[in-house]
């Protein structure tokens, strides 16, 4: 009990910041696929929901503990010239779609909001885009398991 807890959690939390490690870790510890796919979507989506709703707040809070600098940003970096290229040819699904596996829930969230997703299609998009990854890493995560067992 206390061990599918832990497995529980761990698919959990680690879906919330890596996407990609909730699906192979619960195949890796045996879970069922529906048991992954809702933990790995459930910490996905925590993360998606506390960045789409309060993401101005905790911006605000954070610069208020650590400040900003005062150092003037490169603003056109490689790094943000690709989030806009993929923006500006696929959207807000664009983005969503390669969060679980290019970008991280957060990462992903935060370029959405900033560049001005609408809050629903953000959630809708990403509850998608977490299903379907969830499933296909699921899968490969379990025959990729599968080899490695003596």
């Amino acid at each position: 009990m206390l061990a599918e807890l832990g497995n529980y959690l761990g698919v959990y939390f680690s879906s919330m910041f890596k996407f990609i490690a909730g699906p192979v870790l619960g195949a890796a510890s045996g879970m069922t696929f529906f048991e992954t796919l809702i933990f790995t979507v459930l910490g996905m989506m925590t993360t998606v929901l506390i960045i789409t709703y309060f993401g101005k707040y905790l911006r605000s809070w954070w610069n208020g503990i650590f400040g900003t600098s005062r150092e003037k940003k490169k603003v056109f970096t490689k790094r943000n010239r690709r989030f806009i290229s993929i923006w500006r040819t696929y959207g807000e699904f664009g983005i969503s779609f390669l969060t679980p596996v290019i970008f991280s829930p957060v990462i992903g969230t935060l370029v959405i909001t900033t560049l001005g997703g609408k809050r629903k299609k953000i959630i809708s998009y990403m509850l998608i885009s977490a299903t379907f990854w969830a499933s296909t890493l699921f899968f490969l995560g379990e025959s990729i398991v599968s080899v490695f067992k003596p």
